[in-house]
């Protein structure tokens, strides 16, 4: 993350100075990008997509980055920051956060490798497979086990760096993965996993999208009315 920061500070010396000169769109950016943040942390995009006001906007866990941090793409560093943090619940309340893009610097796209989100979903329940994708991770799948205390406890691997990624259906987003269960009251199954082909791991978890974006659109502001592109 030391990159990033330098990335950063290059950026904002270089915006300074820059006039009105504006550079061509030039990081691409989907569900299960790479995000870095200037808290040293690294993260996966949920969705990107436009809200009611036709900002260019994502989505990802809130405990990844508080309010206000400048977001940068894992893949892009050069271009410095990309965008901010608009509102974050630090994972105290449903894990998720909103990110303000510059559509100047960000060209969205559908799919990024094998995860393509064109749409929203319901809810999967019990018995359902459903898909992850994130940074560390790559794209894995598991059965959905059932609801523990509002979230989807499911047997996709989730590792480090992978939170925020996005959890499908075919091409329906359906939830934001947030993690993985280490245990549960004085049970402890802390088994982590080793890649998205070892399915002999804890469970992970994730909320579902819906309950995200009904909380979005009732609050208004940055990310309300969110639709994937």
């Amino acid at each position: 993350m030391a990159a990033f920061a330098a990335a950063i500070a290059g950026a904002l010396t270089a915006s300074a100075g820059a006039g009105s000169v504006s550079a061509e769109p030039s990081v691409v950016l989907g569900a299960a990008s790479g995000i870095v943040f200037d808290n040293n942390s690294g993260c996966s995009l949920t969705a990107i997509g436009h809200d009611n006001a036709g900002r260019l906007v994502g989505l990802t866990a809130g405990h990844c980055a508080p309010t206000g941090a400048r977001v940068g793409a894992e893949q892009a560093l050069n271009a410095g920051v990309i965008g901010t943090v608009a509102f974050s619940d630090d994972g105290d309340y449903l894990d998720f956060a909103v990110l303000q893009l510059d559509a100047s610097k960000v060209v969205p796209v559908r799919t990024v490798g094998q995860t393509t989100v064109a749409g929203i979903g319901g809810p999967p329940g019990p018995g359902t497979t459903v898909c992850s994708d994130g940074r560390t991770s790559g794209r894995s799948c598991g059965v959905v086990w059932g609801e523990l205390e509002g979230t989807s406890i499911n047997q996709y691997c989730s590792q480090p760096g992978d939170s925020g990624g996005p959890v499908v259906v075919g091409d329906r987003l359906v939830g934001m993965n947030q993690g993985r269960l280490t245990g549960l009251g004085p049970l402890d199954f802390d088994v982590p996993c080793t890649g998205g082909a070892n399915p002999i791991h804890s469970p992970a978890y994730f909320q579902p999208i819906g309950v995200i974006l009904e909380v979005l659109n009732r609050a208004g502001g940055v990310g309300a009315g969110f639709q994937p592109i």
